[in-house]
C-alpha cells in the first residue's frame, strides 16, 4: 500500500471537493482489487471449422485418406475408357496412425488420369500469392512419373499450375512451389498423374506461401492477426467440449498432436454430427494444428497458455462414459507430461521433443484444466485424483476445475459448494444466456466469497433472438449486453481474475454452433460487435480497480447504466468504462474524485449504433466499430454525452 500511496502522491491526486447525486465519481484515491494482467483471454476450439478449414492454413481436405469414407474430398478425373485407376491401401500393421495412401495405377502413357480435390468449402487462392504444394510419394513400380498440378477457378479456369518429377525406390516427400495468377473464393486443386506403372501418395498439400510469421505449414495469417489485436492474456485451449469427445476413444489426446505432421493420428471431429440441422459429414482433425502449434501461438501473441485435459469422462450430453478410477493412472500420466512437454528441460523425455520441434526454451506454463463442462460425484472423484498428482509434483501449477455447463441450478450448486469445500484454485463458469440475463447478472461477483477460490469466465456469449435464425450471427444488442455485464468481471477483479467469450471462429458455410466472435470464410474475416467489445476491455487494462459510483452506490444498471473504473499503475492512466443499454441519450458528468487536474481534452472511444439487431458482415465488416471522440472538462468535471445504446471507454493521463 505504501507503492501505491506514492503512486497517487505523485499523480497529485486529492480529493474532489463536491459532486451532484446523479454524478458518476471515480474514487481514483480508493484503489482496490488488483487486476490481472491476463485477465482478458480468448477460448479455441475447434468447431465451426475452426482449426482445419479455419486457422490451419492447409487447403487440401482429407489429405491422407483417414477420413471414414478415404475419397471424401477427392474426385477421380480420367477419360471414358481409360484404363487407370486408383485404390485406396490401408497398412495399419505398418503405420498405425497414419495407415492409408492411395496407389494410382497408369497403363498407357496416353491415359490422362488425375485426383481433384475440393478444399474446405473451396480453396480460397489470392492473386500474386505463392503457393507450396508437397506430396509424400513412392515411384518405386513407376516410370517417368510425374505430378501436373493445376489449381482452377469456380469456373474451371485455370489459376496457377506446377510440375514434379517423381523418382527413387522408396517413400520420399516433394515439394514445389507456384504463384495463383487470380483470386478464386472456392478454386480446386487437380493432381495429374503423368507416366507408367504404379504410383503410392499421400500426405497430399497445399499451403499458401503467406502464413503467420511466414512459418512453412502454418497458421491462416489473417485470423492470427485478429487475435494478435485483441492483445490477450491467455488462449484457452484445445476445448470446449472437443476434449471429451462423445466417447474416450475420441477424446482429445494432447500426445497424438505432436512430433512430425505426418505421424500425428486424426479423428472424427465431434461437432461432425451433433447437431441434425447443421450435419459436417467431412469435419474432422487432423492435428496439423495441435499442442505444440497451440503453445506457439500463445507464445506469439503474448498470451498465456491455458490448456485443457480429458479427465477420464466423456461428454455427459452424449455417452457420458467415464473411464474406470482404477484405471485413470494414464490419463493423469498425461497431465504430468504435458507440463514436463511445456516447462521440462531439454534433457527430459517431453522437453526433448519440444527443443526438436524447435523450441529449446520452456513455454512458462502457470495453469491447467481438468475437464470441460463435467458435473457430479463422478467429476470430483476424478478431480481429486488430477489435484493430488499435479499438485505434489509440480505444486506451482494452477488447476482450473468445472462447476458444470450452467451457471445455477443443482448441478452448478454441487460443484460449487463441494469444490469450495476442497479448496479448489479456480472454478469455470460457463453462460450461454439471452441479454437480459446478462444484464441482470452485472452485481453476479459482488457478494461472492473474496476468501474463497478464484472465478474463471470460461465461457460466455449473450444469445439473443433479433438475428435471422437461419444465420444466427451476433448483433449489437448482444455486444452491448456483454460491455455492460464485464464491468461487474471488472469490478470484481479480486474474485475473477480471467474471462473468454465463446466460441471463437466460424466459418460462414461451415458453422455449428452461433454466435461466434470472428466469422470468416475462404478469403475474408471480419470481427463481430462483441469482437469490438472484448478489443476494448483487452486493449485497456488498469492495475487496480477504482470505485465507480452513483448516488454512492455501484453502477449495475441504475438509469440503465452500467461502469467500472481502474488506474493503471505503469502507464500513470485512469480508465473507465461506461455502457448505456436504454434507448435514449444520456448525459453525466464524471468526477474523478482525487485528481487535482483533468487534460485539456480528453480522447474517449465509443461504440454504438442506434440500431441493436445492427450486425457486421462480409459486405460490411466495419458498420459497427469503435470510434474516437474528444470530451473537453469543465473545471474538475467531465462531460459525457452517451449515445442511445453506446458503450464508452475513457482513458486519461494522471
Amino acid at each position: 500500500m505504501k507503492k501505491i500511496a506514492t503512486f497517487l502522491m505523485a499523480c497529485g491526486l486529492m480529493h474532489a471537493h463536491y459532486s451532484n447525486a446523479q454524478d458518476i465519481v471515480v474514487q481514483v484515491h480508493k484503489p482496490q482489487a488488483v487486476i490481472q494482467p491476463n485477465m482478458w483471454g480468448v477460448f479455441f476450439e475447434d468447431i465451426n471449422l475452426a482449426a482445419d478449414g479455419g486457422l490451419y492454413a492447409e487447403l487440401v481436405k482429407n489429405r491422407s485418406f483417414e477420413f471414414n469414407a478415404p475419397m471424401m474430398g477427392w474426385k477421380e478425373l480420367k477419360k471414358e475408357g481409360s484404363s487407370a485407376a486408383s485404390l485406396v491401401v490401408n497398412r495399419s500393421a505398418v503405420d498405425d496412425n497414419n495407415p492409408r495412401f492411395i496407389r494410382v495405377k497408369i497403363n498407357d502413357e496416353k491415359d490422362a488420369y488425375g485426383l481433384q480435390n475440393e478444399g474446405f468449402r473451396g480453396m480460397g487462392i489470392h492473386q500474386g500469392e505463392q503457393y507450396n504444394f508437397s506430396v509424400w510419394a513412392n515411384a518405386s513400380a513407376g516410370k517417368n512419373m510425374r505430378l501436373r498440378l493445376e489449381l482452377i477457378n469456380e469456373q474451371g479456369k485455370e489459376i496457377g499450375n506446377a510440375s514434379l518429377s517423381l523418382d527413387g525406390n522408396k517413400w520420399k516427400k516433394y515439394a514445389v512451389s507456384f504463384p495463383s495468377n487470380a483470386t478464386a473464393e472456392k478454386a480446386k486443386l487437380n493432381v495429374w498423374i503423368e507416366g507408367t506403372g504404379t504410383l503410392d501418395l499421400d500426405m497430399i498439400s497445399l499451403f499458401p506461401q503467406h502464413t503467420w510469421k511466414e512459418r512453412p505449414g502454418g497458421l491462416r495469417a489473417d485470423l492470427v492477426q485478429l487475435l494478435a489485436d485483441l492483445k490477450p492474456g491467455f488462449i484457452r485451449f484445445p476445448g470446449g467440449c472437443i476434449v471429451e469427445g462423445k466417447e474416450l476413444v475420441n477424446r482429445y489426446q494432447w500426445k497424438k498432436t505432436v512430433g512430425n505432421v505426418e505421424d500425428r493420428k486424426l479423428i472424427i471431429n465431434r461437432w461432425n454430427n451433433e447437431f441434425a440441422h447443421r450435419s459436417t459429414p467431412d469435419y474432422f482433425q487432423s492435428f496439423g494444428l495441435g499442442f505444440f502449434e497451440y503453445f506457439q501461438l500463445a507464445e506469439d501473441i503474448g498470451a498465456r497458455p491455458l490448456p485443457i485435459l480429458n479427465c477420464g469422462m466423456a461428454c455427459q450430453f452424449n455417452s457420458a462414459e467415464v473411464v474406470a478410477v482404477e484405471e485413470i493412472d494414464p490419463y493423469i500420466q498425461d497431465a504430468l507430461d504435458l507440463i514436463e512437454f511445456a516447462n521440462g528441460g531439454t534433457e527430459s523425455k517431453w522437453g526433448k521433443l519440444r527443443a526438436d520441434m524447435g523450441h529449446p526454451a520452456p513455454f512458462n506454463l502457470q495453469m491447467m484444466g481438468v475437464g470441460n463442462e463435467q458435473w457430479g460425484s463422478q467429476y470430483v472423484e476424478r478431480y481429486k485424483l488430477f489435484a493430488k498428482a499435479i499438485k505434489q509434483k509440480y505444486p506451482s501449477i494452477q488447476l482450473v476445475n468445472s462447476v458444470g455447463p450452467f451457471p445455477d441450478g443443482d448441478l452448478f450448486n454441487f460443484l460449487n459448494d463441494t469444490l469450495r469445500s476442497l479448496h479448489a484454485d479456480i472454478l469455470d463458469e460457463h453462460y450461454y444466456r439471452s441479454p437480459e440475463w446478462f444484464l441482470q447478472q452485472a452485481k453476479r461477483y459482488d457478494s461472492y466469497d473474496r476468501n474463497g477460490p478464484s472465478i474463471f469466465a470460461g465461457e460466455y456469449a449473450a444469445h439473443t433472438k433479433l438475428t435471422d435464425e437461419a444465420i444466427k450471427k451476433n448483433n449489437w444488442q448482444s455486444a452491448l449486453a456483454e460491455a455492460a455485464f464485464m464491468t461487474g468481471l471488472e469490478r470484481n477483479a479480486d474474485v475473477v481474475k480471467m474471462a473468454s467469450y465463446a466460441p471463437l471462429f466460424a466459418h460462414a458455410e461451415g458453422w455449428q454452433w452461433a454466435p461466434d466472435l470472428i466469422w470468416f470464410n475462404n478469403l475474408k474475416s471480419y470481427g463481430t460487435p462483441d469482437y469490438y467489445v472484448q478489443k476494448l476491455y483487452t486493449n485497456n487494462v488498469g492495475t487496480r480497480v477504482v470505485p465507480a459510483l452513483m448516488n454512492n452506490a455501484v453502477i449495475g444498471g441504475a438509469d440503465s447504466l452500467y461502469a467500472s473504473a481502474s488506474i493503471n499503475e505503469n502507464s500513470h492512466e485512469l480508465i473507465i468504462k461506461i455502457a448505456n443499454v436504454s434507448a435514449v441519450k444520456k448525459t453525466k458528468n464524471i468526477v474523478a474524485d482525487g485528481l487535482k487536474k483533468l487534460p485539456k481534452e480528453i480522447s474517449v472511444t465509443m461504440l454504438a449504433s442506434d440500431n441493436v439487431a445492427g450486425v457486421n458482415s462480409f459486405d460490411q465488416p466495419e458498420n459497427i466499430k469503435p470510434a474516437q471522440v474528444t470530451v473537453v472538462p469543465s473545471k474538475n468535471l467531465i462531460p459525457l454525452k452517451m449515445k442511445p445504446y453506446s458503450f464508452y471507454v475513457l482513458r486519461m493521463k494522471m
